[in-house]
């Protein structure tokens, strides 16, 4: 498609976006006509509540802890309830429906007007001579043996280690002697924190790295865009691949390909029972951690800038897309050459309900870019002075695994350091949705360039 087809894409997008959201705007006005303004103070006050209940049900025990589960199931269906009540049982959803339509148009029209990208820099990949491929069985539900990879791995010509379940494996000395034997490429089936290791031992000695969806989240094999339905898909790479360059991720002299967690998820990966029961153990640690009684505070500096007082820090090798930190979604990019950091910081019901109601406009949120991040435990948490705080150590988790580190932890990244690579055809390798951006689709609707329009 042309760069004119794509302009009147944008052009009648827009158009649309506009039309749909103006639209939804009438409806809301002409509902506030019937029923007056009360009723959408009412619903903004049913989701504030709604917030308020959920933090009870995490930040509490007992009688509290139901309580706000009570608020947060009934605040919503209380809300919908009131609306039935009102005579919106039409323009509601009408409402919302075009207003959604008015999104989707918004984006399609900013996808279709933006200058692609410099995509990732790719090269054809040589088939390796000796891969070594490690494997661990017990990982993702045992998606190893599920989709018979070691038979597949085995008939392409590579060499197979497998892991023993419930032994300890030092995996980095294992890659390190298949190296000392001749491995001309290294690669893992198992979950994002064995692939880390194994990819410090590849990017050391310039090997190609493989990466085998076995595991049971995948972030990285996503951000790749490789298959996480059928990991046996990704063994493709060794007879047509291809290679990229991506960043490495470093804390304390530790690589990580993903992210590393600070605050209240490291220490709730700290204990024992998580690993069998992550949500009990979960709601059972909540409590204390965001009530401050076994958790910390923490400080950081993101490139000189400070970020006090949180409950929880992530940083990740490259930004996520998105700034919620229930659903962080996907990276964009992995050869960006900076660390993402997302902050948090709840102190109480209130600033719950903001964050409910304003998402990534809310103080409580703190997302950044940095090349460089240092984090110790807060100078007033659990300590007496500031020298206190930097002799500290704090739990962490570095692609979901649990580790104690003495402050200050510092995470850095390198640039395109681990040869990754991937097989030519990458059904997961989506196009990114373009930030939301009204003042762009109205110059796109009435047809005429804005500050830094693109010819």
């Amino acid at each position: 498609m042309s760069r004119a087809d794509h302009s009147d894409r944008a052009r009648s997008l827009a158009r649309c976006a506009v039309l749909a959201a103006a639209a939804a705007v009438l409806v809301v006005l002409l509902s506030l006509l019937r029923t007056g303004p009360l009723i959408i103070l009412q619903g903004l006050a049913g989701l504030a509540v709604c917030a308020v209940g959920a933090w009870w049900f995490l930040a509490h025990r007992g009688v509290v802890r139901v309580l706000g589960g009570a608020l947060a199931v009934g605040a919503p269906a209380a809300v919908l309830a009131l609306f039935l009540y009102g005579g919106l049982w039409f323009t509601a959803p009408a409402g919302v429906a075009l207003w959604a339509g008015a999104l989707a148009c918004a984006r399609g029209a900013l996808r279709a007007d933006r200058r692609p990208e410099r995509p990732a820099a790719v090269r054809p990949g040589r088939p390796p001579r000796r891969p070594v491929l490690i494997m661990n069985p017990a990982s993702g539900g045992g998606k190893v043996a599920r989709f018979g990879l070691v038979e597949r791995a085995e008939a392409l010509g590579a060499r197979v280690l497998l892991l023993t379940p419930g032994a300890r494996t030092d995996v980095e000395e294992l890659a390190r002697k298949a190296v000392a034997e001749g491995a001309d490429l290294l690669g893992v089936a198992g979950g994002d924190g064995t692939q880390a290791l194994v990819a410090a031992v590849a990017a050391e000695h310039d090997l190609p790295f493989l990466v085998i969806s076995a595991g049971t989240r995948n972030h990285l094999a996503m951000d790749l865009g490789l298959d996480r339905s059928d990991p046996s898909r990704c063994l493709d790479a060794l007879t047509d691949g291809v290679e990229l360059r991506v960043d490495l991720g470093d804390v304390a002299g530790r690589a990580f390909v993903n992210t590393v967690s600070f605050g209240v998820y490291a220490a709730i990966v700290q204990r024992p029972e998580y690993r069998d029961a992550k949500a009990g153990t979960a709601l059972d640690a909540l409590p204390d951690l965001l009530a401050g009684g076994a958790g910390e505070r923490l400080d950081a500096l993101a490139d000189g800038l400070p970020v006090t007082g949180q409950q929880a820090l992530l940083v990740s090798n490259n930004p996520y897309s998105a700034a919620d930190p229930l659903e962080v979604g996907r990276r964009p990019r992995l050869d960006g050459g900076e660390l993402g950091v997302l902050g948090i910081r709840v102190d109480g019901a209130a600033q719950a309900a903001d964050l409910a109601v304003r998402g990534a406009l809310s103080p409580a949120l703190t997302v950044l870019t940095s090349r460089r991040v240092e984090v110790r435990a807060g100078a007033g948490a659990d300590s007496d002075s500031a020298a206190d705080s930097a002799a500290a150590s704090i739990p962490v988790a570095v692609d979901g695994e649990a580790l104690t580190l003495p402050t200050p932890v510092v995470c850095t990244l390198r640039p395109r350091a681990l040869r990754v690579l991937v097989p030519r055809n990458r059904p997961g390798a989506v196009d990114q949705v373009p930030e939301l951006n009204w003042r762009r689709i109205a110059t796109l609707a009435l047809d005429r360039p804005g500050p830094g329009a693109r010819a």
